[in-house]
């Protein structure tokens, strides 16, 4: 399900193949044809949407697990309410914040109005759009570190922590020194299913902005969908679906070798 669309994704790579006539065979010339300016700010308007998404997401999660980390029904509330927005559809959410950041009528300019500021354009400012696209996902998706944290801060005993504030530690020293090492592995798994979910957008882009203005908010799915299914490029397409895949299976690899020797399981 999973290996044979890059494979074969990998042999059409080193065709060219418009599909509505016969491949031609030319080497490696479809990865030749992607090292250019425009694939690089393709890369990088990836990364740096990755990064935002990544670190909002789990710094924000981390900080609502541990202010709901109760078994309150208040609490519950608050989870269930903020975790809803996560199983909603993208579609959905995309359509919903299109309105809310509409520069003319929108709920955002309006309130912006109230307090005497001027209204943005928030999917049409090239300076601007990529990181309203970042703050968009933050929003759907922060219910999902949550979870996860709340679940890894459940799991610690509470002994240790009782220890050591027996012991005349305080909160933050609680945290630091117990807390945050015993979720190391929690924030591992987080780092890299939030890093190859914010590598694969897709929706957002596609329902918000197309790419634009320009070419600010076109990330990686985007290009190869726009390369294969606009422009009938399906060998250029098919050679950065396996240029991605190295990527990610790169970049999964580095962040294990990077933080396994922090990780601490409890027993």
């Amino acid at each position: 399900m999973y290996l044979y669309p890059v494979a074969y994704s990998a042999w059409v790579s080193v065709y060219e193949w418009d599909l509505s006539t016969p491949a031609r065979y030319v080497g490696l010339q479809n990865y030749r044809a992607l090292w250019s300016a425009e694939f690089g700010e393709v890369v990088a308007n990836t990364v740096w949407y990755s990064v935002g998404v990544v670190v909002l997401s789990q710094a924000l999660g981390l900080a609502l697990a541990l202010a709901l980390n109760n078994r309150t029904r208040l609490g519950a509330l608050f989870q269930a309410s903020i975790f809803s927005s996560y199983v909603v559809s993208w579609v959905a959410v995309s359509l919903l914040w299109i309105w809310l950041l509409d520069p003319q009528y929108g709920l955002v300019t309006y309130l912006l109005r109230l307090v005497g500021l001027p209204s943005v354009n928030w999917l049409g400012d090239h300076r601007i759009a990529l990181w309203s696209l970042v703050l968009v996902t933050v929003w759907k998706t922060v219910g999902y570190p949550l979870v996860i944290y709340l679940a890894g801060l459940q799991a610690i005993p509470g002994d240790l922590l009782e220890a050591a504030a027996l012991d005349g530690a305080g909160s933050w020293q609680r945290f630091r020194h117990i807390t945050w090492p015993l979720l190391a592995p929690t924030s591992l798994f987080l780092l890299i299913t939030l890093t190859v979910a914010s590598f694969q957008g897709f929706d957002i882009v596609r329902i918000m902005t197309q790419g634009g203005p320009v070419t600010a908010t076109m990330i990686y799915v985007y290009y190869i969908y726009e390369q294969a299914f606009q422009y009938f490029k399906l060998g250029k397409a098919s050679a950065a679906v396996v240029i991605f895949f190295a990527l990610i299976v790169g970049l999964t690899f580095l962040q294990w070798l990077l933080f396994r020797r922090r990780l601490h399981y409890t027993a």
